[in-house]
């Protein structure tokens, strides 16, 4: 392959390196990508061609683009819904121009000024993708456009160092010797062939040179709160419902019939909170009307930040009931903050956090970017012991975790059937359940696992209907998802004076234990049931959806479900220490560091006390300095000393011999000085009379001034410039006294 092929090679790869950027983070759909990579065949096939645009012709179709890039802008904001979507139509715009423009550029006859201007728009390229992605393929996209970016631009330099080199010594060589240069053509060609060979072994090196510099860099910037363009419906924000202070009966079972991604969740559970199993707590609804549940309105305290992204919500009896989650959620448009019950402690870049009065927490949607936060939750509830003990005396007025009256947690639709209520007293009564514990067991039970006469089964169809689908499920259809069980559960509970909510989240999820985290889908989507207990003042979770029939996210099984497992630990990877990467990863960064060097510190001090008592004990020479130097003024230990020493004395004495290494290098250090002498020469020579013509090669021009030593000096000069030889020190020195000689001569 020659040069110039090689160069088109390595530019047209940078090129295609910054669509496929685009491509990957989503900017760039298959078939605009496919469209460009046919423009890159064309232009490949063209060049050389009178097909090629001339330069005038390109930049009168560059001049025709930019009315298109106002029309395509203008047509994309009006089909634009929302004002996240009219952001991110400037921003395709930009990107459609951009591939137009080197289109352009591709298709016309290039100088260097144009592909100077491909460099730069692939380039721009990049960071458009930078700002659009937040995906692991991105680092894979962008360690492939660094790695072609190199090859091309040391290419471009060379490309452009070789038109400017002077050929003047060479044309002389071919009239004079063209043996030699046929036998030149040949050694250039091979070296110029293992040069091409090694540019990929440079680019490499480079590249790592470049990773290894800007890692540090990495560390130490923190990053933005957020990206710096994102694109409109994230992974789980389109048809994302059931998370508001009003849901239908239904919402959340739209969800689980779909497996996409909504968060992961990597958990520090206590010894105390072991083997129970944690639910992401979203929002509680406290009133029924028969087909809807809200909340009751009430002012929801504020709290803003406090330190470091810090924020306190609430205080605990025992710091080791407390469980550590680290959430990373994906785009979703609800300003719920998932966490597991209680939540004391909350530390992210909110901008605010509100807590309502049925323990849910809420911020700013996020609909076009992933969040990161850790939340610190009491997830302690009493024994079956303790609330079987209680008497069930409601409480007259508000406590610590029962914000409002307690009737409010008793309301009942006006229109409720009272079969509902016969039903629940027929499952408490067959139960024989004597406290509120054992009667939520008993109703829990009758819908969940067929006990006390139920024959209920999961399904996600919703086939309950009517003005009363509770009734409809209850009695007729006897089969529904999370949501219907969940309510059916509250409104008996109701009905028997029991007070009791309805709660929306999600199931723990996947256990991924190459990412060491939960992968939490839409299918994950639950509800359940909260009952408070009064004399320990607690809310207690029941669940009375069947667990054999219940949706579940998956990953999938096989290998392909392995190959998911661990590309989601890739991208949580990348989302934590890179994406998510700020000022609080900076400090657990640095404490780990320090606490690795005081770590390694620690251990060397060890190892020399250590060392210096085995050597005392030894030797016998009572420890310390004395004991140490009677170990080096042992025998067994001089020996090997002398044979070391010996040997660097050895090697030096090689090196010094007029044959080494250092003559070698000395010599070479002596003859590139001859082309220097030669020059000198030629000066003096000159202030004689005696100056070159031209057109005479050098051994001509000394053969024309006569003087043996003019001819060794020229003899010398011609093996060093032409003959790729090096000379000895002797031979150096000689050199430069035929030199003295010529210029004493003048």
């Amino acid at each position: 392959m020659s040069f110039e092929s090689y160069f088109r090679v390595c530019s047209y790869a940078m090129v295609a390196c910054g669509v496929q950027a685009l491509a990957v983070s989503g900017g760039v759909g298959a078939g605009l990508a496919l469209a460009f990579a046919a423009v890159l065949a064309l232009s490949w096939k063209l060049t050389g061609t009178r097909w090629q645009l001339s330069e005038r012709a390109g930049m009168v179709v560059v001049l025709l683009a930019l009315p298109a890039f106002y029309l395509d802008w203008n047509l994309q904001r009006g089909v634009a819904e929302d004002a996240a979507q009219q952001v991110y139509a400037g921003v395709s715009a930009l990107v459609h121009f951009t591939l137009l423009l080197s289109s352009i550029k591709l298709l016309q006859v290039k100088s260097d000024r144009d592909w100077l201007f491909l460099y730069l728009i692939s380039f721009f390229e990049v960071l458009l993708a930078a700002g659009l992605s937040a995906s692991p393929t991105f680092l894979v996209s962008l360690g492939l456009y660094v790695f072609t970016a190199l090859l091309a631009v040391v290419c471009f330099e060379l490309r452009k160092s070789a038109r400017v080199v002077p050929q003047s010594e060479s044309r002389l060589l071919v009239a004079n010797k063209p043996g030699l240069l046929r036998r030149g053509r040949a050694g250039k060609n091979q070296r110029g062939a293992r040069a091409l060979r090694r540019l990929p072994l440079a680019a490499a090196g480079l590249f790592l040179a470049i990773f290894g510099l800007a890692l540090p860099i990495f560390l130490i910037t923190p990053r933005a709160a957020e990206n710096t363009l994102s694109v409109p419906g994230g992974a789980a924000s389109t048809g994302f419902t059931g998370f508001s202070d009003h849901v239908r009966l239904g919402d959340i079972g739209r969800l689980n019939e779909s497996n996409q991604l909504v968060m992961r969740v990597r958990v520090e559970t206590p010894a105390k909170a072991a083997g129970r199993p944690l639910r992401w707590r979203g929002v509680a609804l406290d009133h029924f009307d028969g087909r809807n549940w809200s909340q009751t309105d009430d002012p929801r305290p504020l709290y803003t930040d406090s330190d470091g992204n810090l924020f306190k919500l609430g205080t605990t009896e025992d710091i080791t009931r407390l469980t550590t989650q680290t959430f990373f959620v994906e785009p979703i448009d609800t300003p719920v903050i998932f966490a597991a019950p209680r939540a004391l402690a909350l530390q992210g870049a909110f901008p605010y956090v509100r807590r309502d009065s049925e323990d849910g927490l809420l911020s700013r949607p996020h609909p076009t970017e992933r969040v990161t936060y850790t939340v610190h939750s009491d997830t302690y509830e009493p024994s079956p012991e303790q609330l079987r003990a209680e008497r069930g005396s409601l409480p007259a007025n508000v406590t610590p975790n029962l914000r409002r009256p307690v009737e409010e947690y008793l309301q009942l639709p006006a229109s409720l059937d009272t079969r509902v209520g016969s039903l629940a007293v027929m499952v408490v009564a067959r139960a024989r359940a004597k406290n509120f514990y054992d009667v939520a067991r008993a109703i829990e039970a009758h819908l969940n696992s067929n006990a006390y006469g139920g024959d209920y089964r999961y399904s996600l169809e919703m086939r309950a209907k009517g003005p009363d689908p509770l009734s409809d499920f209850l009695f007729n259809v006897r089969a529904g998802h999370c949501e219907y069980f969940a309510t059916a559960m509250a409104v008996m509970l109701r009905t028997l004076r029991v007070p009791a909510r309805v709660v929306n989240g999600f199931q723990t999820g996947e256990y991924n234990a190459a990412a060491d985290a939960y992968a939490v889908r839409q299918a994950d989507a639950h509800s359940w049931v909260e009952v408070y207990f009064p004399e320990s003042d607690s809310w207690v979770t029941f669940d009375p959806t069947p667990s054999d029939g219940r949706a579940a996210g998956t990953s999938g099984a096989g290998l392909m479900g392995a190959l998911r497992r661990y590309t989601d630990a890739l991208e949580l990877f990348w989302i934590q220490h890179v994406v998510a990467y700020d000022r609080q990863g900076q400090r657990a960064l640095a404490r780990t560091i320090s606490s690795q060097i005081s770590s390694y510190t620690q251990a060397a001090s060890d190892s020399a006390d250590g060392l210096g008592a085995f050597l005392a004990g030894w030797f016998g020479g009572g420890g310390g300095l004395s004991g140490a130097l009677g170990y080096v003024a042992s025998p067994f230990t001089l020996a090997p000393a002398s044979v070391l020493l010996a040997g660097v004395g050895l090697l030096w004495l090689r090196r010094r011999r007029p044959g080494g290494a250092g003559s070698k290098r000395d010599g070479a250090a002596a003859a590139r000085a001859v082309v220097e002498f030669y020059e000198r020469m030629l000066k003096a020579l000159a202030a004689r009379g005696h100056v070159r013509r031209a057109d005479q090669t050098p051994l001509e021009f000394a053969e024309a001034v006569g003087t043996p030593e003019v001819l060794a000096v020229t003899g010398a000069y011609n093996r060093v410039r032409y003959g790729a030889q090096n000379l000895t020190r002797a031979e150096a020195e000689e050199v430069e006294r035929h030199l003295r000689k010529v210029m004493s001569d003048e």
